[in-house]
Formats: C-alpha cells, sequence, structure tokens
C-alpha cells in the first residue's frame, strides 16, 4: 500500500511518496513547495506520479491553506487525505500537555518519530526532540513515552524581523556564527543562534534531572543543519523527523483500516 506523507509547515509543504505506510519505506519521490504555490502540486511534481493508495499528513498552517492541498490530492488522484493532530495517546506515545488537541500537530508527529528511532537504536531513554524552522520548539519526552512539555520560541527569520523593524537604523545582511562578533552582522546572527541552542541545552538540563538520565537528542527541520554546529550537547540531525512518524502512525491506522 503506497503513501503519499504531507507535513505543512509555517512556509512550504514537504510531501514524499513511500513505497508502503510503514516505517522505513523507501521514498519514491519527495518535494517542496511555498505554501503560495500549492496550487502548482496536481499539474506540476505530482502529475507524473502513480497514484497513491493512501494519504496522510500533518498541517500547523491555516484550515484554508490544508484545504487547498486536500483539493490538489483530488485533484490529482481522486482519493481523500487524512489528516493526524495531537491526542492523548498515539503510536506509543502519550500526551502530557494539560489540553493534548492544542498541541501543535507537527511536534506530535516529530515526537512519535523520534521515540520510534530512538527505541530501533537500543534501550528506551528519555529524549530531546528540536525542530528548528520558521519557529523553534524543543520537546522533553521520558523513557516511558510520556511527553512532558516543550518549549516555543522564534526562529532566526523571525528574531532578525522583529529586531528590524524594533530597532532604527537596524538593517543588515546575515552574518557569520562567531564567538566574539565584531560586527553587526554577525552579532545578530550569533545571538539567535546561541539564543537558541541555549534553550536546547537548559531543556537538555531539565531531562537529565528530571528523568536521572541522559537523553537521546534529536534535531530536525529546514534549519537544524545551521544549528548543529553550534551545540554544546550531542544531537542527531535527521531530516525527515516528521515523515518518520507519519510512517508510525500510518502503519498503525491502516492496519487497523
Amino acid at each position: 500500500m503506497s503513501l503519499l506523507a504531507i507535513d505543512i509547515g509555517n512556509t512550504r509543504l514537504k510531501w514524499a511518496l513511500h513505497e508502503h505506510a510503514r516505517p522505513g519505506a523507501a521514498a519514491l519521490a519527495h518535494g517542496a513547495e511555498f505554501l503560495e504555490h500549492i496550487e502548482r502540486l496536481a499539474e506540476g511534481p505530482w502529475a507524473g506520479l502513480p497514484a497513491p493508495q493512501r494519504v496522510i499528513g500533518c498541517a500547523v498552517a491555516t484550515d484554508a491553506v490544508r484545504r487547498r492541498a486536500e483539493q490538489q490530492v483530488e485533484d490529482a488522484w481522486g482519493i481523500p487525505s487524512q489528516w493526524v493532530h495531537a491526542s492523548a495517546e498515539e503510536a506509543g506515545v502519550s500526551n502530557g500537555y494539560d489540553h493534548p488537541a492544542r498541541l501543535g500537530a507537527d511536534r506530535w508527529v516529530a515526537i512519535i518519530g523520534a521515540r520510534h528511532r530512538m527505541l530501533a537504536q537500543g534501550p528506551a531513554r528519555p529524549m530531546v526532540v528540536v525542530m528548528v524552522g520558521t519557529a523553534v520548539t524543543v520537546e522533553a519526552v521520558d523513557a516511558g513515552g510520556r511527553f512532558l512539555g516543550g518549549f516555543i520560541l522564534p526562529g532566526h527569520g523571525i528574531m532578525l524581523r522583529a529586531l528590524e523593524s524594533g530597532t532604527a537604523g537596524l538593517h543588515v545582511p546575515t552574518g557569520e556564527v562567531r564567538e566574539f562578533p565584531t560586527n553587526t552582522s554577525d552579532a545578530l546572527t550569533s545571538g539567535g543562534t546561541y539564543a537558541i541552542a541555549g534553550a536546547v541545552e537548559r531543556m537538555v538540563q531539565h531531562v537529565r534531572r528530571h528523568c536521572g538520565a541522559e537523553p537521546a537528542c534529536f534535531m530536525t527541520g529546514g534549519a537544524g543543519w545551521k544549528m548543529a554546529p553550534h551545540m554544546s550537547v550531542a544531537f542527531e540531525l535527521v531530516e525527515g523527523l516528521i515523515f518518520d512518524g507519519l510512517l508510525e502512525i500510518a502503519a498503525r491506522r491502516f492496519a487497523a483500516a
């Protein structure tokens, strides 16, 4: 049973066509479109693809954006899409959010993907799961698979735009990450990078103390590669953690269908 997995973020729609609806299934094709270009999918990148038998996705964009994606699936193959929302429990992960359904779907799916990736590598451990995109999320999960809570903070672009809009005359190009920046461009880039790194490292400390064990740490997202070299704790950089989670969820949901 082939599967089209869709991840709609704040900026882009990412997709991957998998050979099967199960973890580790080979990706036959994949791509990404900026949200303003979603209407290109059916007659563009999806036009020559074999029809998937199932479609599953998660979305943090507006309902209107999600409906545009659904329409493209309908136009291309005439099949419905199933969307993942956070719940009290799924795929062996339990949700400790005060209101479980209010947890972002992308955060929930990434946690599930990271949990099963960690279990495939060895014994159960607590985790810290970081997504670096338009926004940055930093999640804590205990060894039993319970989501303990997480941070949300602005990504690099939002930080820079906020400083530009709130500080007179501050319009400078992106710089480099330096330990001791000596120009404004480097100072801004370094400040944003180390602000994110500091939040992540603080969560690692929280998890160590709360769980009494060293957490497995995973990082994903479009800007994850920018952050990874500047972390003081070891992280596994995973390009498609949300797709890993969608495959785990699909294997369970569609097997029961």
